[in-house]
């Protein structure tokens, strides 16, 4: 299939695909007779696992690196693994920071009329008072 047909199948850009494709995120696309790109299933995985792992926040440089790895002929499993392990420590911690962003505008809007109010007057009490000493 052509890389428009492939962009239609993985929900992936055409541009996308070529980046890919220039940075050896999938393998080098064989070509047409005409140089059209002959993308087939081993492509399209690989385009799809790609599209998964940046969709997982992996860097394109440590996304290049598992690849590799999995492309050698030695067995790189360990290292895959520690690769996979660092970004989900990155991933979780991410998860945690935006939990507790979640948790502290769930407490603000339980807690709208004896907190957010109480806490907003104290504010413009204080630029009442810079106000004032200002003038």
């Amino acid at each position: 299939m052509n890389i428009k047909e492939a962009s239609t199948q993985t929900g992936v850009s055409s541009a996308a695909i070529r980046y890919y494709e220039k940075e050896s995120l999938i393998p080098p696309i064989d070509r047409t007779e005409v140089g059209n790109r002959d993308i087939d299933e081993r492509i399209l995985r690989r385009i799809r696992f790609v599209t998964q792992m940046r969709a997982a926040g992996m860097s394109i440089e440590s996304l290049r690196r598992y690849i590799e790895l999995f492309d050698a002929q030695e067995d790189n499993t360990k290292e895959q693994k520690a690769l996979l392990q660092a970004q989900l420590a990155v991933m979780e911690e991410k998860r945690d920071d935006l939990q507790a962003a979640i948790d502290h505008l769930n407490y603000k809007l339980n807690h709208f009329y004896d907190h957010m109010v109480t806490t907003e007057e104290e504010l413009r009490a204080l630029e009442r008072q810079h106000v004032d000493k200002m003038e």
